[in-house]
């Protein structure tokens, strides 16, 4: 399994600072993408900023600075915050980068050359938290479902539209032929449903508003803010050089199930109504909630990235998200459950398992692993959990690969109790105790690089100390299905996960 992998985030809004709902994310996309490096594909891997709208103007406009200067400011704010969690994307748009406006006015142009925008008025009930119209039908109880806190404006303009109606047989042709381009299923049956049920044109520019591209050639409208974002996946491949075909199209967008229509029934009409190839797939993650509340900045974020990280730290917090949270389904976040796992799965799992093997070579051996090709049973318990393992990771389930990987951890730790490998070493069985070593050690290199998309810096640090020559990043699955350590000089790492006194708060407990 090898060749192109072009994977992307949803672009974040530049109206607030990063909080835990768009890190996790972030965070099961670089899982993702971490792994199908593993498996051997050239990654290209695109997160970015959404940085045109009027909320934005408005974020600035209360901060008392221009907005591009907010944009750059906000965009600084979410690099950071990716840099300490690891994330290993190698594009980082932002939507007023010249790129980005030389593609959307490309494509558009494309469009309007192939007859799908026309003029006329429009009235109804607009959403600034969505930038989105809403009918009547889609509200509850007057209000936005996504954003109940904010007041929905009843707008009167003319407007370019889309021939959005025209594609319906082609989306769903495109359905027909990829069943799974939207996951999970119940996703899919959703738009699916959407699409049966009938179109309705929609409205793709907007009057008055300064803060946006110019519609071409008429500069007293702006192109719809959520017209504009999706094409940034197209921007970020150097659209309309023909190098974009290079990456286009996408093999995975990831996104959150509030913005699935958009991406899965608007974004390929788009690129249906300019000819260019639909992406291959669209993947919805749930919602992760805090108390059954959302995090959001408009509804009010009770937990800060920073304290989640400062808790136990950036890997820690990769891992108990991407474990704790269904990748196809909607999952709580607590304190009380996070410390639960650090402790039991990492510090007393993965981390004690790692530390004690290790130890055990250095006392036994002298820091070299064994040089014998004895096998034991852990080696037949690894093979068959990496099959599961990439069956997992290849259906995008991620809470399912992490936890046969510590299926893994938890049979290795109990087959060092059964072998007792200070017992060998007592009785002089030699051969029997190298046996039991360079097996332990094996699958301590297995569970390494089955853990390194989740938590690519522990993984690292136990890498090293099993004495391997190079980055854990560069391991690929033949390293994983049969792991070279013969004759390694190993060392005995550091507390991976070390126990230290809880001085939290109680907050989410």
């Amino acid at each position: 399994m090898s060749g192109k992998f072009y994977i992307t985030t949803a672009i974040d809004y530049a109206n607030g600072d990063p909080h835990l709902g768009h890190a996790y994310e972030k965070i099961g996309a670089d899982c993702i993408a971490r792994y199908r490096r593993l498996r051997g594909d050239r990654v290209h891997f695109v997160i970015g900023m959404d940085e045109h709208g009027q909320k934005v103007k408005q974020a600035a406009d209360a901060a008392g600075i221009a907005p591009q200067e907010w944009v750059d400011r906000t965009a600084d704010l979410f690099r950071s915050a990716w840099r300490d969690l690891d994330i290993s994307n190698t594009d980082f748009i932002q939507t007023t980068e010249a790129r980005h406006t030389r593609t959307v006015l490309e494509l558009v142009r494309r469009i309007e050359e192939n007859g799908h925008f026309y003029e006329g008025s429009y009235s109804g009930y607009y959403c600034v938290g969505c930038e989105a119209f809403k009918q009547e039908r889609d509200l509850v109880e007057g209000k936005c479902p996504d954003h109940p806190t904010r007041e929905i404006r009843w707008v009167e303009e003319v407007n370019y539209f889309f021939r959005w109606s025209h594609f319906e047989r082609q989306l769903l042709d495109l359905y027909d032929a990829q069943p799974d381009f939207l996951r999970p299923t119940s996703k899919m049956n959703e738009i699916r449903n959407l699409v049966e049920g009938g179109l309705q044109d929609i409205s793709v520019s907007r009057a008055r508003l300064p803060w946006g591209i110019p519609w071409p050639n008429d500069e007293t409208h702006s192109i719809y803010v959520w017209f504009d974002a999706l094409i940034n996946y197209l921007s970020a491949t150097g659209f309309p050089d023909s190098r974009y075909s290079e990456l286009w199209p996408a093999d995975l967008h990831v996104i959150g199930p509030d913005i699935a229509r958009f991406h899965a029934a608007l974004w390929p009409a788009m690129l249906m109504a300019a000819d260019i190839p639909s992406p291959k797939g669209v993947w919805s993650h749930g919602w992760m909630t805090f108390s059954g509340t959302r995090f959001s900045k408009s509804e009010g974020v009770s937990v800060t990235l920073p304290e989640a990280v400062a808790r136990h730290g950036s890997d820690p917090l990769r891992y108990f998200l991407l474990r704790e949270v269904p990748w196809d389904a909607n999952g709580n976040f607590s304190f009380e459950r996070y410390d639960g796992r650090y402790a039991a799965e990492l510090a007393d799992g993965y981390g004690n398992l790692a530390s004690r093997v290790l130890a055990m070579v250095v006392k036994y051996r002298d820091g070299k692993i064994p040089d014998t090709a004895d096998t034991v049973s852990l080696d037949t318990a690894g093979g068959e959990i990496i099959e599961q393992y990439s069956k997992a990771m290849d259906a995008h389930l991620l809470h399912v690969g992490g936890s046969e990987a510590w299926r893994l951890v938890s049979i290795a730790n109990s087959f060092v109790e059964e072998s007792a490998p200070w017992t060998l070493a007592r009785e002089g069985n030699v051969q029997k105790l190298d046996a039991v070593l360079a097996g332990l050690t094996r699958a301590v290199a297995r569970i390494t690089i089955m853990a390194a998309p989740f938590m690519p810096g522990k993984a690292g640090e136990v890498w090293r100390a099993i004495g391997m020559p190079s980055s854990v990043t560069e391991a690929r699955w033949d390293d994983l299905v049969a792991p070279q350590v013969r004759g390694l000089e190993v060392v005995k790492p550091p507390p991976l996960f070390p126990k230290v006194a809880q001085e939290h708060s109680d907050l989410g407990r």
